[in-house]
């Protein structure tokens, strides 16, 4: 079996740990590398859109990052208790037209025993921005 430390049951310094490994991921914008911190048959609720499965995220994702160009993340650990963490975050990208955009929102997460995630459920708003206004670049 499969382990992706940190493991639950969290504390607030596992829990750092785990919500930085997901920024982490999440801001290195490939699909296979994030899908694989979900369970085969992890269950998603992403704004409007409801998955099921590793191969249904790693699909999300691929046509997520299509569409949200030079995205960047950042993750805040909001709280945790044994196996469940909660986040907030913002992002920020920009549309084929050139349109920047800053996004919010707050995410529950649930683990498996081996530290893969098995549930999901983000809310999330767009608020139009410029590009003077970001705040969220890549490291230098």
């Amino acid at each position: 079996m499969t382990q992706r430390p940190p493991l639950p049951p969290f504390d607030e310094t596992s829990a750092r740990a785990k919500v930085q490994a997901a920024e982490d991921a999440w801001n290195s914008r490939d699909p296979g590398r994030v899908a694989l911190a979900y369970t085969e048959d992890c269950v998603w609720r992403n704004r409007d859109e409801f998955l099921t499965g590793r191969a249904a995220i790693r699909e999300f994702l691929q046509r997520k990052w299509e569409k949200e160009r030079d995205y960047r993340l950042r993750k805040e650990l909001w709280s945790w208790s044994g196996n469940r963490i909660s986040v907030c975050f913002r992002y920020e990208w920009h549309d084929a037209g050139g349109r920047w955009w800053r996004s919010y929102g707050n995410e529950q997460w649930e683990f498996a025993p081996d530290g893969l995630m098995r549930r999901r459920e983000a809310s999330i708003n767009d608020v139009p921005i410029t590009e003077a206004e970001r705040e969220l670049t890549p490291p230098a």
